[in-house]
């Protein structure tokens, strides 16, 4: 049994899976304003990279149980390495090639699909980063333990938003009380492994290139214009 976050066509309603849609189109446009802040000499090599090196490991599934698996979702990832906006649109990229070329999730469940890992995965994970970013400054361990816990939350908030549509508008057949356990518990134990990869490759690029860390750069100084100079 392969057991994702990727919804298929027809585990939700058609008004459901068509809310969701409007939900994603306009988060993706909120994203594509706020990211453009964020995209520099650093951020959009680092966006392109991240896009394929989590495309690239969604498509290798890991072992969790016995008959069941799982892959990584790269929400905390790509928030850690590019911030969350540039990050949510990466993870959507992601999703709509695996959707059209792949056939790695439905179509019409796509807005489904985008909201849960590139919005609720990607800023839960962020969140939880942000929160530990004084942890994470302080020294390997700490950006290690941060990135594993940011990951590991992330999957299961994902997994949460997943059981919140199928309350909404599920259509699979599956009662409500199977589809939580099977959800949130399973993907626990997905959410060790992706915490795992996560901080295997934050703490890669950190010991190489630490600048190319969206979470370690310090925030850019406040600069107030008035009428006679600029003050800090």
């Amino acid at each position: 049994m392969h057991v994702a976050m990727h919804m298929s066509d027809g585990l939700v309603n058609a008004p459901t899976a068509l809310g969701f849609g409007l939900v994603a189109i306009l988060g993706l446009t909120v994203a594509a304003y706020q990211a453009r802040a964020d995209l520099d000499e650093r951020t959009a090599p680092m966006a392109g990279l991240v896009t394929a090196f989590v495309f690239a490991v969604q498509m290798i599934n890991f072992p969790i149980l016995p008959g069941a698996s799982g892959h990584l979702l790269g929400g905390a990832l790509v928030a850690i390495l590019v911030g969350p906006w540039v990050g949510s649109l990466c993870i959507a990229i992601v999703l709509v090639v695996q959707a059209l070329l792949f056939a790695d999730g439905g179509l019409t469940a796509l807005g489904t699909n985008i909201t849960n890992m590139a919005f609720v995965g990607v800023f839960t994970g962020y969140a939880v980063a942000r929160a530990m970013r004084p942890l994470a400054r302080r020294s390997r361990a700490g950006l290690l333990t941060t990135s594993f816990v940011a990951a590991l939350v992330n999957t299961v908030a994902a997994a949460l938003a997943f059981v919140v549509e199928y309350t909404i508008g599920g259509a699979g057949g599956a009662g409500l009380g199977t589809v939580f356990t099977l959800m949130v518990g399973l993907h626990v134990l997905i959410g060790i492994g992706e915490g795992v990869i996560t901080a295997a490759t934050v703490g890669a690029v950190a010991a190489a290139r630490p600048d190319l860390v969206y979470l370690l750069r310090e925030p850019a100084p406040v600069v107030r214009t008035t009428g006679e100079g600029v003050a800090p």
